[in-house]
Parts: C-alpha cells; sequence; structure tokens
C-alpha cells in the first residue's frame, strides 16, 4: 500500500486492486488479464462433450446422429474428462453442417446434451473396431492394426495374483471353476451403411442396432405431462449369491424386455439392480418373475426409484471371479432391438416346459443334455424336436420336473454354445419359456388334438416355432 507525504490519501499501486465503477458495472481495474486462446479455426474433425451422460455413448449412437451431415470417417470415444467423442468428418464443410445442427441438442429426452467444438488433431488413430473406436474408411474384410496381446491377464479373474495372458481366452483369462466361456463377447460390428451387424446365422441372427437417437429416444422413459412415469430399473432380491452373476441374470431378464445394464450390490448379498430399456420391460418382468422359486430362493422384483445404472470402471467380482457390473448395449441377445424380434417374441410366465431354437440342424439329444449337465443344472427329463423346416437349425421343446428346475436352465444355459463340424461358428441355443404346459406322449412324437388328429407339432402359442426369435 502507498501514500502521499501530505493528504495520506490511497495511491494506488501496480500491485493494488481498485474498484472502478462505469455505468454500472463493476471491474478490476488492476486485475491481470489471462491471455484468451483463439477459437479454434474450422476443422473437419469435432469434438462432441455429452453433458450429463444418463445413457452409454458408444460410437453407433455417435455415428448414428452424425452421419446425415456427411460422411464420417473414424470416431473416438473416451472418458478422461467426462465422456466425449472426437468425430473426424471427409471434410470441413461436413464438419460445419454437424456442428451448427447438432451443438446444444439433447441426444435423448432431458439428457445427454452435447457441446461441439472443433478439435485440434488432423487425424484420429483407431485401433481396433469396438464400441468405442471405429474406423468406416476400411472395407468389410480389413481390420485396424490390433494392440499386441497383453502380458497378464486381468486381476478380477485371478484373484490378484499375476497369470500369463491366455490367448485362448482373451483378456479375461480362463473361466473359473463351474464357469463357461463368456458367452455374451463384444458388440458386433457396425455398418456404416445400415446399422446392421455381420454375423453368420449360425451365431445369432440379427445384428447390432444402436438405440435411436435424437429426437425418438427409446430408452428413457417419455412423460408428456400428466403424472410421472415409472422408471426403468428394477430391484431384484433372493438371489443365490454363490452362483448368480450378470450373465445369468441378463439371460433372464432378457425373455421381458432388452437388458441395458446389471449392478450386483455388494452391501446386499444376493441382490441385484438391473437397467431395462424402458418400463413396460420392468413390469413384464415384475408381473412374471415376482415370487418364482428358483432352486433354495425365490425371486423378488420390485421397480427402483433410480432413473438409471450408472457405469461402475472398477466393478468388485462375485464369487465366481465375474465382474459384479456389466453393461449390455447393443449385446445381440437381446430380442427386442427390431420391429421384426419385437414381432416374434411371445411373453410368457415361467414354466416347466422350455422352447429352445437355434441349435445345430442334427444335434442330438444326448448333446443337448450334455449342455445342461456342463453348465451344472439339472438336465431335462423329456425332448421333443420339432421336424426340420431348413438346414441351417433346429428346434424343439424339453421338460423339466419343475418350473424351479427351468429357471435354474434358462439362467444357466441360455445362450450357451454348440460346436457343429459343418460351421464355421458355434451355434448359440435359445430359450424361452413356453405356452404348453407339458409335452405329449412322448419325445418326438406328435401330440394328438381332441378329435384323434395329429396336430401341428410346431405350433406353440400359435406361431410356428421357427418365427420365435
Amino acid at each position: 500500500m502507498a501514500y502521499n507525504g501530505s493528504g495520506g490519501k490511497r495511491l494506488c499501486t501496480g500491485t493494488d486492486l481498485d474498484v472502478e465503477r462505469s455505468n454500472g458495472n463493476n471491474y478490476m481495474a488492476g486485475e491481470p488479464r489471462r491471455k484468451r486462446e483463439p477459437p479454434a479455426r474450422p476443422n473437419h474433425i469435432l469434438l462432441y462433450t455429452i453433458i450429463n451422460p444418463a445413457y452409454p455413448i458408444t460410437v453407433d449412437v455417435i455415428h448414428t446422429i452424425s452421419a446425415p451431415h456427411g460422411q464420417v470417417q473414424r470416431i473416438v470415444v473416451f472418458k478422461k474428462n467426462g465422456v466425449q467423442a472426437m468425430v473426424e468428418f471427409e471434410c470441413v464443410e461436413s464438419a460445419t453442417r454437424a456442428k451448427e445442427a447438432l451443438h446444444g441438442c439433447d441426444i435423448y429426452s432431458g439428457c445427454c446434451t452435447l457441446k461441439i467444438e472443433y478439435a485440434k488433431p488432423e487425424r484420429l488413430n483407431v485401433f481396433k473396431n469396438d464400441q468405442d473406436s471405429w474406423d468406416y474408411t476400411l472395407s468389410e474384410d480389413v481390420q485396424p492394426v490390433q494392440r499386441s496381446a497383453p502380458l497378464l491377464q486381468s486381476p478380477q479373474y485371478t484373484g490378484g495374483r499375476p497369470q500369463p495372458y491366455n490367448m485362448e481366452f482373451g483378456s479375461g483369462g480362463p473361466p473359473p471353476p463351474g464357469m463357461k466361456m463368456e458367452r455374451h463377447g463384444p458388440p458386433p460390428p457396425h455398418h456404416p451403411r445400415d446399422g446392421r451387424g455381420y454375423g453368420p446365422e449360425g451365431y445369432g441372427g440379427e445384428g447390432f442396432v444402436p438405440p435411436p437417437p435424437m429426437h425418438h429416444p427409446a430408452m428413457p422413459p417419455q412423460n408428456q405431462g400428466g403424472p410421472p412415469q415409472q422408471g426403468a430399473v428394477m430391484m431384484v432380491y433372493g438371489l443365490d449369491p454363490q452362483t448368480a452373476n450378470a450373465d445369468r441374470l441378463f439371460n433372464l431378464c432378457c425373455l421381458y424386455g432388452n437388458v441395458v445394464r446389471i449392478k450386483f450390490l455388494k452391501t446386499k448379498e444376493g441382490t441385484a439392480m438391473v437397467q431395462m430399456g424402458d418400463g413396460v420391460s420392468v413390469e413384464r418382468c415384475v408381473q412374471n418373475l415376482n415370487n418364482v422359486t428358483v432352486g433354495d430362493y425365490t425371486l423378488t422384483l420390485a421397480f427402483s426409484k433410480q432413473a438409471y445404472l450408472s457405469e461402475v470402471m472398477n466393478p468388485y467380482p462375485l464369487p465366481d471371479k465375474s465382474p459384479s457390473f456389466k453393461d449390455y448395449v447393443g449385446n445381440k441377445n437381446n430380442r427386442f432391438l427390431t420391429p421384426a424380434s419385437i414381432h416374434k417374441n411371445r411373453i410368457q410366465p415361467p414354466s416347466k416346459v422350455l422352447h429352445f431354437f437355434n441349435t445345430p440342424p442334427d444335434v442330438s439329444d444326448d448333446q443337448l443334455l450334455q449342455v445342461f449337465k456342463d453348465y451344472g443344472v439339472m438336465p431335462p427329463h423329456t425332448i421333443s424336436k420339432f421336424p426340420l423346416k431348413s438346414e441351417r437349425s433346429s428346434s424343439g421343446l424339453m421338460e423339466f420336473q419343475n418350473i424351479s428346475q427351468s429357471v435354474m436352465a434358462i439362467m444357466a444355459c441360455n445362450h450357451a454354445t454348440i460346436q457343429h463340424p459343418g460351421a464355421k461358428f458355434p451355434f448359440v441355443m435359445k430359450l424361452c419359456f413356453s405356452s404348453s404346459r407339458q409335452i405329449g406322449q412322448g419325445k418326438g412324437q406328435q401330440k394328438k388334438d381332441g378329435q384323434g388328429q395329429e396336430s401341428n407339432p410346431r405350433q406353440n402359442n400359435g406361431m410356428p416355432e421357427h418365427d420365435y426369435y
């Protein structure tokens, strides 16, 4: 502080701050001014920042909202500072159109707001095509250069003990005792033209369809006035703490709607939270699965107050060493992805008779029985295969002693793989509850109707068996 010699009035030096008033606006006259960075020059690469990312953001979501404004070449999604993505367009003009059209928009209603800026890089580097990065300039037969295999397996699968990486099972390492190889795998590739995935018929049929973007938010529940609607998250109590895991719960819940995320609670043993695609799917699960007995436990399902499940970056391992949190967005084993697949599904309550399909055309009863034995559940006592409609796959019915056994079978063996020597990829067996309450006189026999005429064995709930998804 400095003063003059006579009047004692305060003088402002270069280090003092004096508040001056000009036209009613306060500002600090002596405040050191920060050098403002010039705005980024127009570039063909944009930086997307997603504000309030209530739902998962993948390359398919970003591609779907960006493609209408120009040809997208590469996308990289990263989560260093929140959720962000870089999108490389073919030219600056396309990037400018996308920036002007999308900045400030909500991807989904009331959330996932876009802040878009020009990025500085001149080219994006994509090392692999997955849900977080994609190079759309490569043909279907040419894949990006893969990174070298890691040196050790992930600690969550090895109990913290360093073990060499196993190429046969990938980064997760070999499955723990009693568990099979990962049956769900990564989402199939996104097709740059029609949004469909590639994949052989025998490996699962329908490809991946990205969530509807922008003006058609399908996952967030819509509320156009009136009382608030129920969310899409449910609580599941009464799970067997030793055998239950995310995949087994997915195998059961996917019969009633698309599964988005599953999270087991560490503080409540045998309890999990499941985020479905919409509130209607939660209602179906609660109506059909609540109070169902599974082994020595009884399931209790209820709506959760949470609107969605947040991503868990480091989930704790369950007793079987599988992660306690899994994201199923884009998983091809979800059965309500397209209008056609939705139409083929028949919502049925649990019954002791299961419908099986997408199995090898010449699969034997012993092969089917062995699947259930391998997963440690009671096999069916009766199997009835439908006459083959085509040489691509087979289907039929299987009956268990009671509903408890059939539910355990679906949780363990739904989407189990069956090898076939004539197929490039294994068949993924799919199970669902049948409207039939029992199988006829014997294995493989046709059931006669009340007039003594043979009824169509492929009819199940008024629907030909091959129309089940």
